[in-house]
């Protein structure tokens, strides 16, 4: 089926649920289903609006459907040794890019590369009054006034669905090297934010189980220098390390716990809350588990600037994303309000408002 053929249909489905004030539930490759509310609405299915648009590795930008597979879209990358700078995780072999960009989920190399959104050029969607519009473009001069492309990452599919995006891709480096210390946590982020104020090429850290590991990315040089600098142990396996971490797959992921996700500054102190915590990003995204509860974590991250997300749950949280506070709830109100007057797209998905 024409790419043409396929959006007119999704338009068509909008019309219809505009009609019948039925609320629609996005999906594609479902690989996502965990993160987040669960939505009420009928079946839309976007799998099938797939594939590349325009990849011109000489521009580094891919432009694709959003139902295009991540996983095969990133070997075709790979092919041209090139990558995604926000290393996305997949979790599952069905994950698509337009799940990965409306979670705005990124990977360990996110402090040192940039975020899901900051890699979005540009964007297609269908918004809540059956319009197909278009943001952005696929060269960063064309990124101006209000970035609404952007503003997708990380929406959930509350604020349209997604038909194309323009996506920026990076060279992969030409060496990588893993390094582990043991040590403690408390040193473990001493180290890991001086090592964030220097000019070496980190690429990922990450602290768990009394060890640090550092990852280095760049010329053989570069890396060489660097990891006479910091010192530890070479891992052998240090690729695989990563991947099992952005997916989730490490022993640690394994327990019967709340998970929750943190975001702190990256030099805040050790929290006071039971449980066990994997360090990224310097220190400043930290996996807990813990069956503590969820006011009690909220309110010792809120008092720290931080936010606190109930990324899988064992048990059922009041809210799995951050409470927002007046203003701010406010705002996301009005933006759905823009986009999706009806409330069609994906009600509930990321708080019980909106």
């Amino acid at each position: 089926m024409l790419d043409n053929d396929i959006s007119q249909q999704l338009q068509q489905r909008v019309e219809q649920a505009i009609a019948d004030n039925t609320p629609l539930a996005i999906s594609a490759g479902n690989s996502k289903k965990f993160y987040g509310s669960q939505t009420k609405g009928t079946l839309l299915d976007i799998s099938q609006h797939s594939g590349i648009i325009n990849y011109e590795p000489t521009e580094l930008v891919v432009t694709v459907r959003a139902g295009t597979n991540l996983k095969q879209l990133e070997e075709i990358l790979a092919t041209e040794n090139q990558m995604f700078g926000f290393e996305p995780p997949a979790f599952a072999q069905s994950a698509t890019i337009g799940g990965t960009i409306a979670c705005n989920f990124s990977g360990p190399r996110r402090p040192y590369s940039g975020a899901a959104r900051d890699f979005v050029l540009g964007s297609k969607i269908i918004n809540g009054k059956a319009e197909i519009i278009h943001f952005g473009g696929e060269v960063m001069k064309n990124v101006a006034g209000y970035d609404v492309s952007r503003l997708m990452c990380g929406a959930m599919g509350t604020l349209g669905i997604m038909l194309e995006l323009s996506i920026k891709v990076l060279p992969k480096p030409e060496t990588e090297l893993t390094l582990v210390h043991e040590t403690n946590s408390q040193k473990s982020l001493i180290k890991v934010h001086q090592l964030g104020q220097s000019a070496l090429p980190i690429s990922a850290t990450s602290f768990d189980d009394n060890k640090l590991y550092i990852r280095l990315s760049g010329t053989d040089g570069a890396v060489t220098a660097a990891s006479k600098t910091i010192g530890g142990d070479k891992v052998a396996d240090g690729i695989d390390y990563w991947v099992k971490l952005k997916e989730q797959q490490l022993e640690f992921f394994n327990q019967e716990s709340n998970l929750w996700r943190l975001s702190l500054a990256s030099n805040t102190p050790i929290l006071n809350i039971s449980g066990k915590t994997l360090y990224e990003w310097n220190g400043a995204q930290r996996w807990l588990l813990s069956d503590e509860n969820e006011t009690a974590i909220r309110d010792v991250v809120t008092k720290l600037g931080g936010h606190a997300i109930c990324y899988r749950q064992q048990s059922k949280p009041k809210s799995v994303f951050h409470p927002l506070e007046a203003g701010l709830l406010k705002l996301h109100r009005q933006l759905k309000n823009a986009f999706d007057p009806s409330g069609l797209f994906n009600p509930g998905r990321m708080y019980a408002e909106i």
